[in-house]
This record gives C-alpha cells, structure tokens and sequence, in this order.
C-alpha cells in the first residue's frame, strides 16, 4: 500500500482441521499463496491452525503441540511472507517457559519479518473450550502493528466478546482489527440455540466496527471437530466475516466449506467515519476510572 493510496486487499483463509499438524501448515500455505495470487497484501489464518482444537478436553499430552514463538512456524512463514511480499497473521501455541503457556498470534510483515505477537488476553474456561487450562493470559497489552498493508491489531477469539480489547486496540492505531477464531455449535443443541449464539457473535463484532470506525476482520475455522474424549464435538461455524466501519457486512464465508476470501478495503473510510461518528471525540476519559474494578459494588 502507498502513501497515497488508502486500500488494501486482505486475505481470510477458512480451514477445517485434520489430525495431521504438518497436513493443516500444507494447507494453511496453500491458502496463503492462493490469497496473495488473487491479490491479497495481508492474509490471516484462523486462531489455533496447526491442529484440531485440543481445548475440548484437558490432557498434558496435547502440550506437546506449542513451540516458541518466534519458532519453528514463523521460520517458514517469514520467507514465505517476504517472497509473496504479503502479511501473515498466524495463531499458535505458544511454549514461553516450562510449564508456561500462551494461545499467540505473531504478526509476519513483508520486508520487515517478525514484527511482533499478541497473547490472548481473555482465557475462557465452558464446556469443551477449557483454555485455562493450557493457556496463561497475555501480557504484552493491545497493540497496533504497522505493516505494508495498512495498521494491524490482532486479537484472538473470546477477545471478541470485549469492547474494551477492541477500543484498546484501535486507539492504539489499527485500522483493522484481526481476530483468529475457533467458535461452533454443540451439535447436540437446538437448532434456534446454536443460531441465536452465531448471531450474537457477529453482532458484538460489527459494533465493534461502529465504535471504533474500523474494519473488523474474523477468520474462523470450519468443519465438526470430535473431543478428544470421544463424548461430543464442536462443529464450527465457519461464516468468516469483514465488517466495515459503519457495521455492514463486506463479505462473508460459508458456514461448511474451506474457503479463500479476498477483498478490498477502503482504509480512507477508517478517518472519513471517524470524523463523521465521533466517538473517540467525545469519550468522557475523566468518568471510566471505575472500568479498572472487577464489579461496582
């Protein structure tokens, strides 16, 4: 992207998850490449990518998936980044410490290489999304990454129910807010049940959009995934979104299908909707001191 021009071309690859982590990173790859040949400047992959989601249950056997970060996965996708000349978002498990953990998304930037990587904030802990138990709370804050393709803030999944993660992020600087995504149905529930809980999903989402006058940018897997127990499952969703920042929907991938979704976005409506709905203008930042409390007792 030049200083004059205010789009860019972003790139969601939908996946559904084999047992085989070297089979996913093929796949993975191969839906980069695919991007970046439509024309994709920055492409992102769905949270957790290199395997089944393993937060179903809880096993000390599936520790043995992390890696550092940088590490052995960003290794690869650096080079490929710089030979594309493109942005990678990926999410991985990251081993920070024996017996230290973190659910991590690195950020590859063409040129630049490694520039960085967010730790989910907001670790859920409900049924077969036990993340607490492998997963420690980032503590690197919200932040926003200037790539070639525009300012970047990554988040990751259940952060995407928290306005104050994507307010953070954006007044950090993004233009775009990213959220890797691992998010379905029990199938076992109503049918109405599973629908009411997509729908607030991607509502809580596109406010985000509106709030913050920024594109807001879910890439989720696809795909019935069993526990590794062998009671249940989650089928995921897919449905991978771009809401732009006046909320309305860009595009949208299917709910069963793996899918490489590429569009452009007008980076110049991040400043012109900004001015037009000022929110960030008329924040009372003297009266949210109580935002810091647990609960106003």
């Amino acid at each position: 992207m030049t200083a004059e021009a205010r789009t860019t071309t972003i790139g969601l690859v939908q996946m559904h998850m084999s047992e085989s982590p070297d089979d996913n990173f093929a796949r993975a790859i191969a839906g980069i490449r695919d991007a970046a040949a439509k024309g994709a400047q920055l492409v992102c992959l769905p949270e957790l990518f290199r395997s089944r989601y393993f937060c179903q249950s809880e096993s000390s056997e599936h520790f043995a998936l992390a890696e550092s970060v940088p590490g052995p996965t960003t290794k690869t996708l650096e080079p490929l980044a710089a030979e594309l000349g493109i942005t990678v978002i990926a999410s991985l498990f990251e081993q920070r410490a024996p017996g230290l953990y973190h659910n991590t998304a690195a950020v590859l930037d063409a040129g630049a290489g490694y520039l960085g990587k967010y730790r989910k904030m907001h670790i859920p802990d409900d049924p077969r999304y036990y993340e607490k138990f492998y997963f420690t709370p980032g503590d690197l804050g919200f932040k926003a990454f200037p790539t070639h393709a525009g300012n970047v803030g990554v988040l990751v999944c259940w952060d995407q129910w928290y306005p104050e993660a994507a307010r953070l992020t954006a007044l950090a600087g993004a233009e775009m807010l990213f959220y890797p995504t691992a998010i379905g149905w029990h199938p076992e529930e109503r049918e109405e049940v599973n629908r009411a809980q997509h729908d607030a999903w991607e509502t809580v989402q596109r406010a985000h959009a509106i709030s913050n006058g920024c594109y807001v940018v879910a890439v989720n897997r696809t795909g019935f995934e069993p526990d590794p127990t062998g009671v249940g499952g989650i089928r995921f969703w897919g449905q991978s979104f771009v809401a732009a920042p006046d909320g309305s929907i860009v595009v949208r991938a299917s709910s069963d299908r793996d899918e490489v979704i590429v569009c452009e976005l007008d980076l110049a409506s991040v400043g012109k909707q900004r001015v037009g709905w000022p929110f960030f203008r008329d924040r009372r930042i003297d009266a949210y001191s109580e935002l810091t409390r647990r609960f106003i007792d």
